[in-house]
């Protein structure tokens, strides 16, 4: 299984800290964010990286040559101008389509600032019993955008079905269900490898709006529910903190 990790992004939000590096190479109980995802991978049997990179890109390829790529095959993704994760997965979707590497084996796209618990072969197996176009792992909890999903007539898989942003807003209603959950994403997909060939959007844009189109087609965006695991968006340096906190006390390791 191969994956991608998100690592493009300025890190806007994580200043202070990145001011000097890339979010990626901001670290949590002395390991860094890209060394910490990469071994999450590897848990999981991915030997095979693409890493998206523009801010401070110097510094993330520098790093990976210095520990001698992790013992992994790892190919890098240089975007000169930010390309978003629907565009960021678009320029890098050779990676997955090269001598038909996988044939029909999906991947895993993985946000680099998420810490989390989440069983990604879990999650994957469940992707392929289902024969799903992209499955998203999804949790319970507050946030400021959530997608909603909900069952077909006859189906009891939740599908992707719209999105909405924050708690008051309407929602943006793209496909009919049954009924409707709103659900916040965690930045962890696993995506089947004939989704890259149908994002049609250019440029910089969201994997958000690929899939909303393509659910408003018919197409099968799957949630995994997620609820029990721990995870930890590290966006902003509190959480960076609150990370070191739950690491130290073992809530995750």
């Amino acid at each position: 299984m191969r994956a991608m990790i998100l690592a493009a992004g300025l890190g806007t939000r994580l200043r202070p800290l990145t001011n000097d590096r890339p979010k990626a190479l901001v670290e949590v109980a002395g390991r860094t964010l890209l060394e910490i995802t990469l071994f999450r991978l590897r848990e999981f049997g991915v030997r095979e990286v693409i890493i998206n990179v523009h801010h401070f890109a110097d510094m993330v390829v520098d790093y990976l040559k210095k520990n001698d790529n992790f013992g992994m095959r790892i190919e890098v993704s240089h975007e000169p101008e930010l390309l978003d994760t629907g565009g960021g997965l678009k320029k890098a979707a050779w990676f997955f389509l090269e001598n038909s590497a996988g044939g029909d084996e999906p991947f895993i796209l993985h946000n680099v600032d998420v810490i989390s618990t989440i069983d990604l072969g879990r999650m994957a197996q469940f992707h392929r019993e289902n024969q799903v176009l992209a499955t998203l792992a999804v949790q319970e909890r507050e946030t400021s955008r959530y997608l909603l999903f909900g069952p077909q007539i006859g189906d009891q898989q939740m599908q992707l079905c719209g999105r909405r942003a924050g708690s008051e807003q309407q929602p943006e209603l793209v496909r009919a269900a049954r009924e409707v959950q709103a659900l916040a994403f965690s930045g962890i997909h696993i995506i089947s490898p004939r989704f890259l060939s149908m994002m049609t959007e250019e440029g910089s844009f969201s994997i958000i709006a690929s899939y909303l189109r393509l659910a408003s087609r018919g197409e099968d965006i799957c949630a995994f529910r997620a609820d029990e695991y721990y995870w930890r968006d590290l966006g902003r340096p509190e959480s960076v903190a609150q990370a070191e906190r739950d690491f130290e006390s073992k809530v995750f390791s």
